[in-house]
């Protein structure tokens, strides 16, 4: 369960980041997920609420979703990455391993499996937060 590696990889850089700007607690956090990142966000967003130390006790966790991005090495035609248009063990198998995405998707436009993902791969904080 990565999502909790993540978690405290989160709130330490938030808290790194409280103390450069001088908070004195954090109100929000706002955390960017992109969707074939190999994140459940309801589990990140638990580790999250279980791992916060002092000076997070009232912190709002966002967790947005990053829209992901496909270019076409071939043709060089770019679109957005849809789940929806997938079956659900195709959907399941590229969740656990976004690397086998090039075997299920094809570009839109010559039907090529060599595709580059431009956007919305990994995990950012986005925004923190707090009171001085």
């Amino acid at each position: 369960m990565h999502e909790w590696a993540l978690a405290e990889t989160v709130i330490a850089a938030a808290s790194s980041i409280a103390a450069e700007q001088g908070f004195s607690r954090i109100t929000e956090v706002t955390v960017r997920v992109g969707q074939l990142q190999q994140v459940e966000r309801g589990i990140l967003r638990f580790a999250l609420l279980q791992l916060k130390p002092a000076g997070f006790e009232n912190t709002r966790f966002r967790i947005i979703s990053a829209k992901t991005k496909l270019k076409c090495r071939v043709c060089g035609y770019e679109w957005l990455f849809q789940k929806r248009r997938l079956s659900p063990d195709v959907a399941e198998a590229i969740h656990f391993l976004p690397e086998v995405a090039h075997t299920y998707i094809k570009c839109p436009r010559c039907g090529s499996p060599d595709f580059e993902v431009i956007q919305g791969r990994g995990i950012w904080l986005e925004t923190v937060k707090g009171v001085k």
